[in-house]
Parts: structure tokens; C-alpha cells; sequence
């Protein structure tokens, strides 16, 4: 049993709504607005995420993201996260979550209103078929990078929004003003409402690009139906990113006027006194802080092995629905299945953590991991004798095996993150310092997981230079898969110890009004460094 277990809650709430809506009644002011914006920041993720792939993978083929994410995502994500520090130390919290979003909304508009329609302008067509007749053939996906430079750029806009949007403002905030007694009830629910925008995202993308719903729009008449879609799923991002900077600020009027929230409003300059970092300084924080280092790890760990099996599966997919309006769908339907895997699962998280603690949910993930690419490479390295044997049964082609597998385990291990693995991620932040909370999250969820998925595309760029396919390296991909799996399984299981440790340590802490800080200093010593 956990430390910050509630044994009470079946008897408080019921054993039905422990598991949907653990909430007393004076906490639903707080949750609710929360609910509603992760809610619909989760839905413009799922409709911007499944958009990205299908222009990018459709126009380039799946080798260009590897490139994509080693030579401009990782570039930006550290642009992007030293923007954050330098707008934390100026403005407040609040003011610096308007600014983001509102900067992402503006990068949307201009690619879906502007840049995609006059993409054949605007693309060095000519520049790029130069390049191809000097450069190795391994260069063809940095090539197609620089060819079509304005999918290029929404790709990463849109897979930024994840990283810095949700996971760094939003969480950050939620990490921000959520005790641990309120986490281990109220993120369940907010994981619930974030899988029922994936579902929901998924169906409606579906609904909005079908053709009889875009004839009736008279200002996209003359487009062609891919380019019309993506006018009104962008519309419908921008009326969501809008809703939430509303809903934002509702409850920073309304809700968060208690004094103890006096630092998330005023952290401007001044604030720097009291030990804001700069950019770099909060990455030597990090390394010097082995809980936030173990914190690293485990998101890194996830992205690296997610980036390395879903290249090799999106390639096969685009060769199963080549035309963008298929593949699009199919990334939606896909969406909506991990968010219904995902919702069954945070409807009992409370309980899973009750149950298992937070090191045994924590590692749900990895295993779920391990399970399901051991699957798939197994599909892959034994394609010929596997695939043979389930054509004569099903009748099916080997492609269209692959893409199943391939899914499948694109859907499990998504499910499992969305669930499992964010709700342990964030409860792992809440027993920090307000100064730990804010620039380590944002080194760690900002660049952290942009290492994570640029190694592994570093990882395929080297292989198939040295091999040339995909399936001639795939042996060396799940060895590699393996040893990064047992090192975050290894990080893991430290890291809960670590965390159980400052869970007990704030309980005594709270105990003590007259020093809590001193009696931080004395049990914790150098594990989480303090901040001069």
C-alpha cells in the first residue's frame, strides 16, 4: 500500500464514483475548469498529432522523420524551452501560458490559411531535384526535410504542442496548484477526460473531412478535399486553443486567489532574487539532482523506444493508404482506440495506485512496452514463416499483417503512456520545490523528451546507412530496444523509492508549522539540491 493512499474513498465517494468522480464538493470549482482545459488541449493534440504525420508521411515517405526530428524538432524544442525560461523570469506563470499558446495558434493559422495553399510557390522544388542528383541516397529524407519546408514546419508546431503546451504549461501548472492528497483523485479524472478528447478528436476529425460536410462550407469551394480538411480541422484547434486561454484565466479571477498561490502570479523579475534559473542553469540543476535525473531517464527512455518502432510502421502503413484522406482516417480511428485502451485504465487509476504503489505502476509502461515490441519485431525478423501462416488463415496480405501489428502495439504502448505513465510522470514532480517544479519539468518535458525521440531517429539514420533497410536492421533495433527498456525499468524502481521517501517526508513536514523547511533539510540532505 502507498503512503499517500486513501483507504477511505470507496466509503467516502462509492465504489463506482472513487473510480469516475472522486471529488468532494468544494474541491469541483478547482477540477472542473481543469478538466475542461486539459480536455480540450489533449483534443486539438490528437487532431494536430494525426494531421502532422499524414502530410508529412503522405508527401515525403516515412524516412524524412528521423531528419525531421534530429536536425529541426530538437533544434526548436530547445529554442522553444530557453523562450520559456526567459518569459518565466520576466512574467508570471499566467501571463507566460497566454503567450505560448497564443504564439501556436498564430503558427497554425499561417500554415492552414497561407503556407499550405501556396506550397507550390513557396517549396525549392528546383533547389531540392538539384540536390538529389549530388548527394547519396541516404540523404533523401534531409532532403525532402528542406524540400517541403512548410510541412516541415507543422510538424513540429503540432508534435511541439504535446511537449510544451500539455505537458510543460499545462502539467506544470497542474503540478503547480494540485497538493498529493488532491493528485492521486484528481488526476485521475483529468486522465479520464483526457482520453475522452482522444476519443472524441479521432471521430470528429473523421466527421468534419467527409465530403458532404465540406460542400457545405461555401468558402472552400475550389480546393481540393485534403487541403479544405485541414482549413476546418485547424478552425476547430483555434476555437479550442481559445476556450482554453479563457478558461485559463477564469480560474486564475476566480479560483486561485488564495495566497498561497501568490508566487504562480507574481513570478516576474523580481522573483529572480529568490533563485530563478536561466536556461542553462536549470539544466545543471538537473544534472545535479539524481531524482530529477531518474525523472529524465524514464521520459526518455519512452520516447526513444516509441520513435524507433513507429518510423518502421508508419512506412508500412503509407504504403497501405498512400492517398492523404485515408491515412488520415486511419490515424484517427487509431486514436480513438488508444483513447478508449487509455480511458478504462484512468477510471481505475486511483485504485491501481492503491493497490500497486507508485514504483509498480510506474512500471505498467515499460513492461507493456517490452511485451508488445517483442511482438512486433518478432512479426518483422520472422515475416516470411509468420506471415504465411496467418495469409492461410485470414486470407489477408503480409502488408496488411504488418500494419495490424504495428498498430496494435502503437495503440497498447500509446494507451499505456496516456494512463499509466503520465499520471506516475506528473505525481513524481509534486513533492519538489516550486523552483524544481518549474525548470526541471521544463528541461526535462521540454528537451528531455526531444532527446528521447531525436536518438532514436540518430539510431535509424545510422543504420540505414550502414544497412540500407529497415528490415536489415531490425535485429540491432531490438536488441537496442531491450537494454534502453532495462535501464528504465532500472530507473523506475529508484526512482519510486526516492519518491515514497519525500511523500512520507511532506507528511511529517505539514505536521511541523513551526519549520517544515528544516525538516526538509534534515531528511532529504542533498537528494533534491536547494537553490541559492
Amino acid at each position: 500500500m502507498s503512503s499517500y493512499s486513501n483507504t477511505n474513498d470507496d466509503k467516502v465517494f462509492g465504489p463506482i464514483r472513487s473510480c469516475v468522480w472522486p471529488v468532494h464538493r468544494n474541491e469541483v470549482r478547482k477540477l472542473l475548469p481543469m478538466l475542461a482545459i486539459v480536455f480540450l488541449l489533449c483534443f486539438n493534440y490528437s487532431i494536430l498529432r494525426n494531421m502532422k504525420d499524414t502530410v508529412v508521411v503522405t508527401a515525403s515517405g516515412a524516412e524524412v522523420i528521423p531528419f525531421i526530428k534530429v536536425w529541426v524538432m530538437l533544434p526548436m524544442a530547445v529554442l522553444l524551452t530557453a523562450l520559456f525560461a526567459k518569459l518565466s523570469n520576466h512574467y508570471s506563470q499566467e501571463r507566460v501560458f497566454y503567450y505560448i499558446i497564443s504564439g501556436f495558434l498564430a503558427c497554425f493559422a499561417l500554415f492552414a490559411f497561407v503556407l499550405y495553399p501556396l506550397r507550390d510557390v513557396l517549396h525549392p522544388n528546383a533547389a531540392a531535384d538539384a540536390l538529389e542528383l549530388v548527394m547519396p541516397v541516404g540523404f533523401k529524407g534531409l532532403i525532402s526535410t528542406f524540400r517541403n519546408w512548410t510541412f516541415t514546419g507543422f510538424y513540429v508546431m503540432s508534435e511541439l504542442w504535446g511537449s510544451l503546451v500539455l505537458n510543460v504549461l499545462f502539467w506544470g501548472f497542474a503540478n503547480e496548484v494540485t497538493r498529493i492528497g488532491e493528485a492521486r483523485r484528481f488526476y485521475g479524472v483529468l486522465g479520464i477526460g483526457s482520453n475522452l478528447a482522444t476519443i472524441l478528436a479521432g471521430q470528429v476529425a473523421i466527421f468534419l473531412s467527409q465530403p458532404r460536410i465540406l460542400n457545405r462550407l461555401p468558402f472552400l469551394s475550389g480546393r481540393e478535399e485534403w487541403e479544405q480538411s485541414q482549413m476546418v480541422l485547424i478552425t476547430t484547434v483555434l476555437i479550442g486553443g481559445l476556450i482554453v486561454m479563457g478558461l485559463f484565466r477564469w480560474m486564475n479571477k476566480k479560483v486561485l486567489n488564495d495566497p498561497s498561490f501568490e508566487e504562480f502570479h507574481h513570478n516576474k523579475r523580481e522573483i529572480k532574487a529568490k533563485g530563478i534559473l536561466s536556461f542553462r542553469e536549470s539544466f545543471s540543476y538537473l544534472s545535479n539532482s539524481r531524482y530529477l535525473i531518474y525523472i529524465a531517464i524514464i521520459v526518455v527512455a519512452y520516447n526513444l523506444v516509441i520513435n524507433l518502432v513507429e518510423v518502421v510502421w508508419k512506412d508500412q502503413l503509407r504504403q497501405l493508404y498512400p492517398n492523404p484522406g485515408d491515412f488520415n482516417t486511419y490515424m484517427n480511428n487509431l486514436t480513438s482506440a488508444i483513447g478508449v485502451i487509455a480511458l478504462v485504465s484512468a477510471l481505475f487509476m486511483s485504485k491501481i495506485i492503491d493497490k500497486l504503489g507508485w514504483t509498480w505502476t510506474a512500471l505498467i509502461t515499460p513492461i507493456i512496452m517490452l511485451i508488445t515490441c517483442a511482438g512486433f519485431f518478432s512479426f518483422i525478423l520472422f515475416s516470411d514463416s509468420l506471415g504465411s501462416i496467418v495469409v492461410a488463415f485470414t486470407g489477408l496480405t503480409p502488408l496488411v499483417i504488418a500494419v495490424f501489428f504495428g498498430g496494435a502495439q502503437n495503440c497498447l504502448s500509446k494507451a499505456a503512456k496516456y494512463s499509466v505513465f503520465d499520471t506516475t510522470k506528473e505525481m513524481a514532480y509534486i513533492p519538489l520545490s516550486h523552483e524544481s517544479k518549474l525548470k526541471g519539468k521544463a528541461a526535462i518535458d521540454g528537451v528531455g523528451s526531444r532527446f528521447g525521440k531525436s536518438g532514436g531517429s540518430l539510431i535509424h539514420q545510422g543504420l540505414l546507412m550502414i544497412f540500407a533497410t529497415l528490415s536489415a536492421s531490425a535485429p540491432y533495433v531490438a536488441v537496442i530496444l531491450l537494454l534502453v527498456i532495462a535501464f528504465w525499468i532500472h530507473a523506475a524502481r529508484r526512482l519510486g523509492t526516492q519518491f515514497n521517501e519525500l511523500v512520507v517526508l511532506q507528511n511529517v513536514a505539514s505536521e511541523l508549522h513551526d519549520a517544515p523547511e528544516k525538516a526538509k533539510a534534515e531528511l532529504v540532505g542533498n537528494q533534491i539540491p536547494a537553490v541559492s
